[in-house]
């Protein structure tokens, strides 16, 4: 069965339901259910080099949660790390990258369905020799429900498929359980960063943040949130919609306890 979808980066995608071996666990477990993936895994054909890090650098990066959750996630890295992050859906992975780069005391777990934004950015994982970086093949919220509590200091959630006919709302990643299992897994005074475009995912996403007690929105004044936060790394997505007139909402709430 084929259909289409659009990925994080904004990128039509042919689905390929036969793409089984990819995401799968060290014990060969498929770790993809249901929860809230909707999209589709595979695009574009892979260029050689492309399959070769999928078939052999994915498997030393690739977290497998059919295993235990280690007690503690900053040794899931070598050496171990100060804290750790996670991006939901890093499309082309430009973001996680120069986070990565920036941060090499932390370390990040990127979350991504796609086989072609995780072949891409294991090549910049590669050319970079990039070391703090681990990958999940599957839905985000499953590995929410893995993680221990309190195991994470941030989550981003950048430029996400908005999802924008009402019938298909319930696809959208931001959703009460979902806000539910970040406030877990986050630390105290852990903060959830959100950007898109697309307005009403944004007023969306403020009206079930602002009213979870577990959250609290940071903005003091408009520039708070039409304004990206410092050193921001704008992905080929952001500068795609910024030429096209879309302007983004860049909101950030914290924990609150």
């Amino acid at each position: 069965m084929s259909d289409t979808m659009t990925d994080p980066s904004g990128r039509t995608a042919q689905a390929d339901d036969g793409a089984a071996p990819y995401g799968q666990g060290q014990h060969g477990q498929e770790q993809h259910g249901q929860g809230s993936f909707f999209g589709r895994r595979k695009g574009h054909k892979l260029r050689s080099h492309q399959s070769d890090l999928i078939e052999h650098l994915l498997p030393r990066l690739l977290l497998d949660i059919s295993s235990a959750t280690p007690s503690d996630l900053t040794k899931l890295f070598d050496p171990p790390v100060e804290a750790v992050r996670l991006e939901i859906g890093f499309g082309g992975g430009e973001h996680l990258i120069a986070e990565a780069l920036a941060f090499p005391q932390v370390g990040f777990i990127g979350c991504e369905p796609y086989v072609n934004g995780m072949a891409k950015i294991l090549s910049q994982i590669e050319s970079h020799n990039i070391g703090n970086i681990r990958l999940f093949a599957g839905d985000a919220a499953e590995f929410l429900a893995w993680a221990q509590p309190h195991s994470l200091a941030r989550i981003d959630l950048i430029h996400p498929d908005p999802w924008p006919k009402k019938r298909h709302w319930k696809r959208r990643f931001v959703q009460d359980a979902t806000i539910e299992a970040m406030a877990r897994a986050l630390v105290s005074r852990g903060e959830f960063r959100f950007v898109c475009d697309i307005a009403d995912y944004c007023a969306w996403t403020l009206a079930h943040l602002t009213r979870s007690p577990e959250f609290a929105w940071t903005a003091e004044k408009s520039s708070d949130w039409l304004q990206p936060w410092a050193n921001y790394t704008m992905t080929r997505y952001g500068r795609k919609a910024e030429r096209e007139g879309r302007r983004a909402a860049y909101l950030r709430f914290r924990k609150n306890s």
